[in-house]
């Protein structure tokens, strides 16, 4: 079984206590973890994809327009990835997939099911924000495209206490994840 990791949103503006729509502490304490995670993906040979959040300032049409604040706007650094995770991209950026999302899932209107056919991934582990927003949107889609799913409780947080944890129980109940607590 081939497998990918998925580092989602993982970027200033949702984890930094001054970002745009933070989580704050709990996303902050997922640091470590995640770029622990994604080192050894990476010396393992693995497939690592960061699908990134991207809004235009007021844009009109995006449903997200009304319900947050602006946040990940193009050409701002809250867009960056989070902590030592940036520093970690900057150094294998020829190795970790970069991807523009534009909707919670990570699948809607990007190639992410493309890249990770052509490379036969089966299996899609998961580390991020929000894990009942965007953490919950992808892992759906992968559910209904028939990927099988791996998601790293110590990896994934939210604004929402009460969100993030249903979303850990539908994962397991509902999507037939593997949470690794």
């Amino acid at each position: 079984m081939k497998r990918a990791l998925l580092v989602v949103d993982y970027t200033y503006d949702f984890v930094a206590e001054d970002g745009a729509l933070t989580c704050g502490q709990p996303g902050i304490e997922l640091e470590t973890y995640i770029v622990d995670l994604t080192k050894g993906f990476l010396n393992e040979g693995e497939l690592v994809i960061m699908p990134v959040d991207l809004h235009e300032q007021n844009d009109p049409y995006h449903p997200e327009t009304k319900l947050f604040p602006p946040h990940n706007l193009k050409g701002t650094s809250g867009r960056n990835p989070y902590g030592a995770l940036h520093n970690l991209y900057e150094e294998n950026k020829d190795r970790i997939i970069w991807m523009d999302k534009t909707r919670y899932s990570a699948f809607a209107g990007t190639d992410l099911e493309l890249q990770l056919r052509a490379r036969g991934i089966t299996e899609l582990h998961l580390v991020g924000v929000c894990t009942d927003i965007c953490i919950l949107h992808t892992s759906v889609d992968a559910y209904n495209r028939g990927f099988d799913l791996v998601i790293h409780e110590k990896g994934v947080a939210s604004f929402d206490s009460a969100g993030h944890e249903w979303a850990l129980r539908h994962f397991e109940k509902s999507l037939g994840a593997k949470v690794i607590h």
